[in-house]
């Protein structure tokens, strides 16, 4: 069975400075589109089980850029509904919630359509996608690409560890780098974390 590899999208305007980005549909930066052409040599060559981005266009401009082709939508692969803390900096809520801490505490509702989510509100939604991914996994060859956001591969990375949602914190993730969760002795391990277009190809 093939593996899983995690691509988090290329910089935006708000990733530069901190701010908490989900359904807001920000593009990528010039340097946001170099850091996803550099993820080409990844995937040049390779055949998939399926590739499956976000909705949202940073994640599917990335894809694009990277080479990486049928992609699939799946709007469980959203970031985190942050409420109405969305546009907003940890800096500046914690003026106000000094021991605000997103893992634990979740965010407050936003404007209609947003509630906000708890972290084990987005591990279900992981939950969903590491289930799709598996029967792509069980019926095609290949491995499976996820094409995504930061906060979401973290939440999915750990539940695929066997880990809860809040464990996501431990998993730093830049943006425009490719992740590959892979299997050991038939248990779910970190293969290759955080990789950038500099890096060595995964395989």
């Amino acid at each position: 069975m093939g593996d899983l590899i995690l691509v988090r999208h290329g910089e935006t305007e708000w990733t530069l400075t901190g701010r908490h980005t989900s359904w807001t549909d920000l593009p990528l930066t010039r340097h946001g589109e170099e850091q996803a052409k550099s993820l080409a040599p990844f995937f040049a060559g390779q055949s998939f089980a399926q590739v499956f981005t976000s909705p949202l266009d940073r994640a599917v401009r990335t894809a694009e850029l990277a080479g990486l082709t049928g992609l699939v939508s799946d709007p469980d692969l959203h970031e985190w509904d942050y409420g109405s803390y969305e546009g907003i900096t940890t800096r500046s809520i914690h003026r106000t919630r000094p021991d605000w801490v997103l893992w634990e505490d979740g965010v407050p509702p936003g404007p209609d359509g947003h509630p906000g989510e708890s972290p084990q509100e987005v591990g279900e939604r992981a939950d969903r996608v590491l289930s799709r991914v598996d029967a792509a996994l069980q019926n095609h060859p290949g491995d499976v690409v996820l094409v995504a956001h930061a906060h979401f591969l973290r939440v999915l990375t750990a539940r695929r560890l066997g880990l809860p949602a809040d464990a996501g914190r431990l998993f730093q993730l830049s943006t425009g780098t490719v992740s590959r969760l892979s299997t050991e002795h038939g248990h779910p391990v970190i293969a290759e974390w955080n990789a950038t277009g500099t890096s060595a190809p995964v395989r």
